[in-house]
């Protein structure tokens, strides 16, 4: 996986060739217009990252904020990282019924999803994907995978 030492976006677009910034741009765009209040956009592990923020939710196995989404320029590809597919089979299913409906190569591997181009993917159906689930309901998916229990008041 290329990785960046940028500590901002504006500086991790910057750094990428004009047709990779294009491209992660336009996805980009898409993710920030629909990503529910909650979560912040940052840099992390090398990537342009969408978390709930470590002041917000602190209960994290490594220390570091609750990534939902991550996007990425890569050597071959680029890549968007979507936690809610990856630990829901249905949302997965759903996503990729989606992209065969409008004739698009659906390519992710767990949560990994690869394309060349904005173009191979189809954008309102990754601005749905990335909607769909809010940062409470990433907590309790969260907690119940790692058999923790919440106080409820």
């Amino acid at each position: 996986m290329a990785s960046s030492k940028a500590t901002t976006v504006s500086a991790y677009l910057k750094e990428l060739p004009a047709d990779r910034r294009k491209t992660i741009s336009a996805v980009r765009d898409i993710v920030v217009k629909h990503l529910p209040n909650g979560y912040e956009e940052t840099m992390g592990w090398g990537m342009i990252t969408y978390a709930i923020p470590i002041a917000e939710y602190p209960d994290t196995y490594n220390g570091q904020p609750l990534r939902i989404a991550g996007l990425a320029a890569q050597k071959n590809n680029c890549s968007l990282y979507l936690m809610g597919p990856a630990g829901d089979p249905k949302l997965h299913a759903w996503l990729a019924a989606e992209f065969k409906k409008r004739g698009k190569k659906f390519d992710m591997g767990k949560s990994c999803l690869r394309f060349k181009t904005a173009d191979d993917l189809p954008l309102d159906v990754i601005g749905r994907v990335v909607a769909k689930v809010t940062p409470s309901e990433y907590i309790e998916f969260y907690e119940a995978s790692r058999g923790m229990t919440r106080a409820r008041t």
